[in-house]
């Protein structure tokens, strides 16, 4: 026996073992879908348009559930001692990478209880202001700012969200003084921020970008690498003066971390076929996230980098969870 022939025949050998390690007729009952924060914001919404397109392609329901708290914590924890059976998911963002150094006596071992499905987009934030603020670019901001050191309050969904963070960063490589004002979820922060009670914030796209169109806040500029397709003509933070300034949040699903590797490719291919749909990436695209398909193990090597590059910044800034 050759070893080609050798390789071969153990390739065909574990194909068939992956078929018959499937349950069968998966999924056979509707799906849960753990979304880590409340409803109306950026991850509910990808939980919802996801949801909806692999429930038709599936045959089953994807039943959103929200369960907010702790930074996302909450629903973690629920889905890290849930059974690997594929019926309890998350829909998650980079947040997950955060909560592993913002909070050190977590329930769970976020590389190793949860288990990386499938990578969906990504989108930049928004640098907005309040309209009475008297700036209209990103230096301009920089200069106020520094010219008026703490009297520019900031909002955020509470310490150690990802608003505080992405604000946090900015500080960190300006030396500006600003005063956070943390909330409880980003919607009553923005409407603080739409009557002047504070001043800026860094919101996620899918967030901010109605009341940008209907001129109820101004935006100076995006975060992430490239100008964003949604608001092409507005600079970068890193482009408008602030190099080395990138953060782009993403945004995925994941299983417990025993969810079988059958079971993680069925629902990786399920996932990228979606996001390859006309219509779901349209409906995303208007939300200002960029859709991306990937294998699982890429999506894994993402999060855990990011592990690694937020316990850096986060020790370096020395924030906590709360």
């Amino acid at each position: 026996m050759t070893h080609g022939f050798r390789r071969a025949f153990a390739a065909l050998v574990c194909m068939f073992a992956a078929a018959s390690a499937l349950p069968q007729g998966y999924p056979a009952r509707p799906i849960r879908m753990l979304v880590p924060f409340s409803a109306g914001g950026t991850v509910d919404i990808v939980a919802r348009v996801v949801g909806a397109k692999l429930a038709t392609d599936l045959g089953q329901p994807f039943v959103v559930e929200n369960k907010a708290g702790a930074g996302g914590t909450i629903a973690a924890a629920v889905l890290a001692k849930s059974p690997g059976d594929g019926y309890t998911l998350m829909i998650m963002s980079q947040a997950l990478a955060y909560s592993a150094s913002l909070y050190p006596d977590l329930p769970y071992d976020t590389l190793r209880d949860l288990a990386p499905i499938a990578y969906v987009g990504a989108t930049p934030n928004a640098l907005v202001v309040t309209n009475s603020l008297p700036v209209r670019t990103v230096q301009e901001f920089l200069a106020y700012a520094r010219a008026n050191p703490g009297s520019i309050a900031y909002g955020s969904a509470g310490i150690g969200s990802a608003g505080h963070l992405a604000v946090e960063l900015l500080r960190s490589l300006t030396g500006i003084r600003l005063t956070h004002v943390p909330y409880k979820g980003n919607a009553p922060a923005l409407t603080d921020l739409i009557s002047g009670q504070i001043q800026t914030m860094l919101l996620t796209m899918p967030s901010v970008m109605p009341y940008v169109k209907g001129d109820k806040v101004r935006a100076l500029g995006t975060s992430g690498a490239r100008r964003s397709p949604a608001l092409p003509d507005l600079p970068t933070i890193a482009e408008a003066g602030v190099p080395g300034y990138e953060y782009t949040p993403w945004y995925g699903m994941f299983g417990p971390g025993t969810l079988p590797k059958e079971l993680t490719v069925r629902l990786n291919t399920a996932v990228n076929k979606a996001l390859d749909d006309a219509e779901l990436g349209g409906k995303l695209a208007q939300q200002g996230l960029e859709v991306h398909a990937m294998a699982s193990g890429q999506f894994a090597e993402i999060v855990r980098a990011d592990v690694a590059r937020w316990g850096k910044i986060i020790r370096e800034i020395g924030v906590r969870g709360e």
